[in-house]
């Protein structure tokens, strides 16, 4: 029985109400363009191509279809020529002020440079399959910087001895009740997981690392942000990865209405089935906090609630040997690792983790594929 409890992964923590913790900001490399609108500029490589990514903001009198398109093309135009060595550049345009992405933004759009040519030549923004008009949907609640360490059930003392009691049997078998906390430790099979997908600087070049390493994996999908990128989620179904729900705000759940959080999920999938035609089987909570209402109403949409035995806490701007280290020591049968599609060294780390989990005899995929392994 000793040996079988050290071989399980840690259990989730469980606490009372915490607030979130200060997102880390990570310097990414700037380019320079000179347009009034632009609020930040940013690129990023991941050893094979470079993506540009363009923020800019409008007032509310300018931002007529025609002059964002204008305003768009300038702007990719304005990239490339900053650095000729882009394969790609993704832009978003918000209403100005820019105060961060509490509201959809007004005009999105992704331009690999192949067709660089075609998207400057447009007159209207219709015909062009990697842009987004925002239709009118306002935002009504600003995404949260919540952040992992382990899952944490959030409620009532009372109920919190039964919820470790109940956290040990379901980390024993791995999946009770609607939550999924690891796979069968007797497969060589590891679920490879990214939160807050998808991201118009980071989600092309994960994209194309996972297709070079032939990997497929989870990418749970904050519904706001698939609602403004749609192209993204596209590419991530042809590239046959698997969506999850990750809420539509990114809003910390324990504590609301159950009407809200059931709202939070529905919007998501709805979103998500609107692009795909799929409707998502796995969710996970942001920050993994949670309470009895949020298992039941997932449970209730049909959801599973995935948790993990692997977070080395990319989101925290650590250093490559410490992020590839704290991967390693948690890497194991059955295990599900969660990571960030935002992170500048998650992109460098991968294809070391990717090596090495190999040589161990493991493979990663999906968490649907960490789930057929067991049976």
């Amino acid at each position: 029985m000793l040996a079988l409890l050290l071989a399980l992964p840690p259990l989730p923590l469980v606490e009372g109400y915490a607030p979130p913790k200060p997102l880390p900001q990570e310097p990414l490399p700037s380019l320079t363009l000179r347009l009034p609108q632009v609020v930040r500029t940013n690129y990023l490589g991941n050893g094979y191509m470079e993506v540009g990514y363009v923020l800019l903001q409008v007032a509310s009198r300018e931002a007529s279809p025609a002059n964002l398109l204008r305003l768009a093309q300038e702007a990719v135009r304005g990239a490339l020529e900053a650095r000729v060595s882009l394969a790609e550049v993704d832009l978003a345009i918000y209403p100005a002020p820019y105060a961060g992405p509490k509201d959809l933004p007004l005009f999105t759009a992704s331009v690999p440079k192949a067709r660089a040519p075609e998207f400057l030549a447009l007159r209207t923004p219709l015909g062009y399959d990697r842009l987004w008009l925002n239709p009118g949907i306002r935002q009504e609640k600003p995404l949260e910087a919540i952040l992992e360490d382990r899952p944490r059930y959030e409620g009532p003392e009372a109920y919190r001895a039964k919820e470790r009691a109940e956290q040990i049997l379901a980390s024993r078998v791995g999946h009770r009740g609607g939550v999924l906390y690891h796979g069968n430790p007797g497969r060589p099979y590891v679920a490879l997981t990214f939160d807050d997908a998808p991201h118009p600087l980071f989600t092309p070049l994960l994209l194309d690392l996972l297709k070079r390493e032939g990997i497929k994996a989870t990418f749970f999908v904050i519904g706001r942000n698939a609602e403004a990128y749609p192209y993204f989620i596209r590419d991530l179904v042809a590239a046959g990865h698997e969506l999850g729900n990750h809420t539509y705000h990114h809003v910390r759940l324990p504590g609301l209405e159950p009407g809200e959080i059931r709202r939070e999920l529905l919007l998501c999938n709805q979103v998500l089935e609107r692009l795909t035609r799929v409707s998502p089987r796995y969710f996970r909570p942001p920050g993994g906090r949670y309470d009895r209402t949020v298992l039941q109403v997932a449970r209730d949409l049909g959801l599973t609630t995935v948790f993990w035995t692997d977070d080395p806490g990319d989101y925290a701007g650590l250093s490559l040997p410490v992020l590839e280290k704290r991967l390693e020591d948690h890497l194991r049968p059955g295990g599900i690792v969660l990571l960030h599609d935002n992170v500048a060294n998650t992109l460098k780390v991968l294809p070391v983790f990717i090596r090495k989990a190999r040589a161990q005899g493991l493979a990663l995929g999906t968490v649907e594929g960490l789930v057929l392994a067991q049976r």
